[in-house]
């Protein structure tokens, strides 16, 4: 599912964070902790009446001198602007319109993004009868709220979720593979991307960071239309200096939660790292089908003795939780191998698109509880009822137990191995999900 993005805007101390900080951790929404996320959290996963967006903060916005307020921020609010899907301008209602808003909503304005304008820090009667005023910014109707005592929170995120763009759900569904490539800086994913689609499409360069936003580029191949994404590369934390790319983070991460299947590029000359271990995590927990892409292999082999075989065995050591994913090793450069990456995406997108009958898939069940007893605990045994199939992309086994209490997680993983053994599922995550069924039922 495409997550609508959501940024919060306004001049400095009117309560952006306060409203960032509420919405992402408070009971009204749902928020997850990204894996694999690799510098300042700017961004929270977040729901609301069950429709899931990205809430982006523009922290940072605050200048070290009063004279640059203005040209800081015009460029903070502009990033804001391209990034998201929606924007939540915020003012403060007990200082009321200043210049300064006047400023932002000139920018935003002109922009083809809804808009929500919040009043904050409207605790009282006496401060709400101030809202009349910010009508001046032509904006729309002000919200009143208070960030701080989450005071008319539900009404403004009403309003925001009522301004989502339509999704492919909602009309004509874009049925096309979606290919997203990830990876450090200068790994090469805008060279790969050029070589797949056949054309100088993306700009490339040996200078890190010359890709700032995640780009779309439709290609066919056999007559199939697919769509590849390349992205920004993911830097280390303390690498990440250029407010830019703290919003091409977002979009990264976006174009993730859009694709089917994930490249993840690792850069042979630099070895695998704990940087792309984090990476593919995002790919992994977002449960995105994905092959590990190792690039720049000509070069390798002729630098180094190492073989294949051991770096292999180093990415496996490193990226222990994406045993599945299988592993390619080309050069976008020369070409090498470049026919093995198509054909590995094809695969794995099958794979992740797979579904089990649900005879078969409990025969393989009840081969494993007969190879390997469920554990038990103060005498009472785990029972395997009868498993099924809930969902593809990823592929979602439900499993019904008598108390899942019992059911270790060594055990679950059991079963997991177990159901990849019969079944492949080849580059893709499994989830099961455990329920329990009561033993009279």
């Amino acid at each position: 599912m495409v997550k609508p993005i959501v940024a919060v805007v306004g001049r400095p101390n009117v309560g952006k964070s306060t409203l960032f900080n509420k919405i992402a951790g408070s009971r009204i929404s749902i928020v997850e902790d990204t894996p694999g996320v690799t510098r300042d959290r700017i961004y929270a996963d977040c729901e609301w009446i069950g429709k899931p967006f990205t809430l982006i903060d523009t922290g940072g916005i605050e200048p070290h001198s009063n004279d640059i307020i203005l040209a800081q921020m015009r460029r903070q609010a502009q990033l804001a602007i391209d990034t998201a899907d929606v924007i939540v301008f915020i003012v403060d209602g007990r200082e009321g319109m200043t210049a300064a808003d006047l400023d932002v909503a000139n920018m935003i304005r002109k922009s083809m993004r809804p808009i929500v304008l919040v009043v904050n820090k409207v605790e009282n009667k006496e401060i709400e009868n101030n809202l009349y005023e910010f009508y001046n910014l032509g904006l729309g109707d002000p919200m009143p709220i208070s960030a701080e005592q989450a005071l008319g929170l539900g009404d403004m995120l009403d309003r925001v979720v009522e301004n989502f763009p339509r999704t492919a759900g909602d009309g004509d569904e874009d049925t096309r593979l979606k290919i997203a490539v990830l990876g450090k800086p200068n790994a090469g994913k805008s060279t790969l991307v050029n070589r797949l689609i056949g054309e100088e499409r993306v700009i490339v360069s040996d200078v890190p960071g010359t890709t700032r936003d995640a780009i779309d580029t439709p290609f066919q191949y056999y007559g199939e239309e697919y769509v590849l994404t390349d992205t920004a590369g993911l830097r280390r934390k303390s690498k990440v200096y250029d407010d830019i790319e703290r919003y091409s983070i977002v979009r990264s991460v976006a174009a993730v939660d859009r694709s089917d299947v994930c490249l993840i590029l690792i850069d042979a000359n630099d070895g695998i790292s704990e940087q792309d271990a984090k990476i593919a995590g995002i790919a992994h927990n977002r449960g995105k089908a994905s092959v590990i892409v190792v690039n720049k292999w000509d070069a390798y082999e002729a630098k180094n003795q190492g073989s294949q075989k051991k770096f292999e065995s180093d990415v496996r050591s490193t990226l222990s939780f994406m045993a599945y994913a299988p592993i390619i090793f080309i050069s976008a450069k020369t070409g090498q191998r470049l026919n093995k990456v198509m054909e590995t995406i094809l695969l794995v997108s099958n794979e992740y698109a797979k579904r089990i009958t649900t005879g078969t898939l409990n025969e393989v069940i009840g081969e494993a509880v007969l190879m390997n007893q469920p554990p038990s605990d103060k005498g009472r045994r785990l029972k395997i009822y009868y498993a099924t199939q809930g969902a593809i992309k990823p592929p979602t086994f439900i499993i019904f137990v008598n108390d899942k209490r019992l059911l270790h997680f060594s055990y679950e993983r059991f079963l997991e191995n177990q159901i990849r053994q019969a079944f492949g599922f080849i580059g893709t995550p499994i989830h099961l999900i455990i329920r329990e069924r009561k033993e009279k039922a």
